[in-house]
């Protein structure tokens, strides 16, 4: 299914294409456990008195970038959402929000601006750190963050945020669906996301889904244009286990495999009546990778049945570090495990014959279509381990 995704910030619209692939959204639940087991029953609180307790850890972030290499429209002026993580200044929000910036100004729910400094952010899974300093008198507040495991489809929600730049504005709904995969990446970096109808706007971006007990279960972070109501919110417990690594490294590092596609299976086969093999239809190659020097071999013909699209014509590995890739959920726990300067070894079918590929992988670089469409061909920041940190 094609659709238009936005990643939601006041000024600045991306769009991404969207493919809600069935193994891959299959593979990417066990891979990042995005299982729904039963609701909190005793959530029971009400808007108002959730609302009082969670926005002032509630900010609005006001962002400003300047493209060199443009003289009409060069400079970019966003708004978003976030909220402090803790009470030593940590305040986390999307990486389209904070990345990139030339500026960054934190507005706190008592009005006061102050500015923020990016400890680390990751364009994948759109999680981004920020420093802020404390007051010099009293706490930061904060607000409790839940275990998205937990999230039940049908159980109440509220998103807080800064749509349009109308600061602290509370929105209800449900969740509507979880482990959502969008937009169509390769199997290693697909995170699973929760679907809510709860109206959010560009300026939610970054900003707090809550469960009825007041606790943070995700970070709002994409709607779908063309529908009304379809918001998606990165799950909390995938934010815990990034902000460490945000904050140690200042970026996630992770392997480069270097190529991406999709499972060929017996049903496709008969489809296609072409002299196929299952495993994974190696589709893209990209370039300067680990995989194009070892010579693997991209699709160079689309074949669309429906809603599904592929490019034909690559290389199909059969096994990866000897496992066989027809099970889905076999292949989940060896790209988890993948990590750089490992080995990886595959069997790769190609013309009729099968053939060993071996590489080792290097750390996956920051690559073009990671970036927002505003930000593609600006140079970026370096993200490497934090020295200033305490």
């Amino acid at each position: 299914m094609q659709k238009s995704i936005l990643r939601m910030n006041a000024t600045t619209m991306t769009i991404l294409a969207q493919r809600l692939a069935g193994p891959c959204a299959a593979l990417m639940m066990i891979a990042l456990g995005g299982c729904a087991h039963a609701a909190r029953p005793d959530c029971t609180a009400d808007i108002p008195t959730l609302f009082d307790r969670a926005s002032p850890a509630v900010v609005m972030i006001s962002a400003q970038s300047i493209n060199p290499y443009r003289v009409q429209g060069r400079v970019t002026r966003i708004i978003g959402s976030g909220f402090i993580y803790d009470a030593e200044g940590l305040v986390v929000t999307n990486s389209h929000v904070a990345f990139g910036r030339q500026t960054l100004y934190v507005t706190l729910d008592d009005g006061s601006v102050i500015p923020g400094h990016l400890l680390g952010a990751d364009p994948i899974f759109d999680i981004a750190v920020l420093r802020i300093p404390k007051p010099d008198k009293g706490k930061l507040p904060t607000v409790p963050l839940g275990d998205s495991e937990h999230v039940r489809v049908g159980e109440n929600v509220i998103a807080i945020g800064n749509p349009l730049g109308l600061d602290q504005t509370v929105t209800r709904g449900i969740v509507s669906a979880v482990n959502r995969i969008l937009p169509d990446t390769p199997l290693s970096l697909s995170e699973p996301l929760i679907q809510t109808d709860a109206p959010i706007n560009p300026g939610n971006s970054g900003g707090p889904l809550l469960n009825m007990c007041g606790e943070v279960i995700g970070m709002n972070t994409a709607i779908i244009l063309e529908a009304q109501n379809i918001g998606f919110a990165i799950p909390i417990n995938l934010v815990k286990s990034v902000v460490p690594a945000l904050i140690r490294d200042g970026r996630m590092i992770r392997p480069w495999i270097g190529f991406h596609g999709s499972m060929i299976g017996a049903d496709l086969r008969r489809v296609l009546k072409l002299p196929l093999t299952d495993g994974l239809l190696v589709e893209v190659v990209e370039p300067g990778s680990p995989a194009e020097a070892a010579g693997m071999r991209g699709g160079e013909v689309e074949f669309t049945l429906g809603t599904t699209s592929l490019l034909l014509g690559g290389d199909i590995i059969t096994r990866i570090n000897g496992v066989k890739t027809t099970d889905a959920e076999k292949i989940a726990p060896i790209m988890r495990g993948l990590k750089v300067g490992a080995r990886l070894t595959m069997s790769v079918f190609r013309e009729g014959e099968t053939r060993e590929v071996i590489y080792t992988l290097p750390e996956r670089p920051l690559l073009p279509g990671d970036l927002p469409e505003e930000q593609t061909g600006m140079q970026q920041p370096t993200l490497s381990p934090r020295h200033d940190k305490p």
